[in-house]
């Protein structure tokens, strides 16, 4: 008899324990999570940019090239190339999904033609020697998708922008400048220029805004 209450005390005590766990883990934790996120909505959902019009145009920390119609005046800036291992899908516009990562490495033949196709590709459309294309313009970040890119690569296709936009060059070196961001903590890294918000400051709009402009 003692044995059997023992058992059921026990039993109990375990769906109890259970029970508790359940609601703490299953249930409270999830739940201030949530709660904590939604205290910075914007970075736990992607860190979403929006146009003037309030329609999504991608990420804060993704990089992806306006879209262009081909032959037509291309009027924005161009972010870094995206690192895949097929030349067909190397120089096409950056896909955040062809972001694929590779091995190639200094030694390797295929990345040294990437690089001479990217690099006479750039100076064809920015109007300057293959010697001027800084190597960031040429080369993938090690994630495929890096929002940035160096000073150097902006202020090469300021004349382009500024021809195409009517602005001048002075106001585009003002944007470019003004979108500029430093080292972190003054001594990291180095400066960069989103590209996005730079974009989205010489008139950037989304193709249309469907139902991601009312996300978070």
């Amino acid at each position: 008899m003692r044995f059997t209450i023992g058992l059921v005390r026990q039993v109990w005590a375990g769906l109890l324990v259970l029970l508790a766990l359940t609601v703490i883990l299953g249930v409270l934790y999830p739940a201030a999570v949530w709660g904590i996120g939604r205290i910075s909505a914007g970075s736990a959902e992607g860190s979403p940019v929006r146009d003037a019009n309030g329609c999504v145009v991608g990420s804060r920390w993704v990089g992806v090239d306006p879209q262009v119609t081909a032959g037509a005046p291309d009027p924005f800036f161009h972010n870094r190339v995206t690192g895949s291992v097929s030349e067909e899908i190397a120089f096409a516009p950056g896909d955040p999904a062809t972001a694929l990562p590779t091995n190639l490495g200094p030694s390797s033949e295929l990345l040294a033609g990437f690089v001479h196709q990217r690099r006479e590709a750039v100076a064809a459309r920015e109007g300057v020697p293959a010697s001027e294309v800084p190597l960031d313009a040429v080369t993938g970040s090690g994630s495929g998708i890096d929002p940035h890119i160096s000073p150097a690569y902006a202020q090469l296709q300021v004349r382009r922008v500024a021809e195409v936009t009517g602005l001048g060059e002075a106001r585009v070196r003002e944007l470019v400048e003004e979108h500029t961001e430093g080292r972190q903590l003054g001594i990291l890294g180095a400066e960069r220029v989103n590209v996005l918000e730079l974009n989205l400051a010489l008139g950037l709009t989304a193709p249309s805004c469907g139902t991601s402009s009312t996300g978070g």
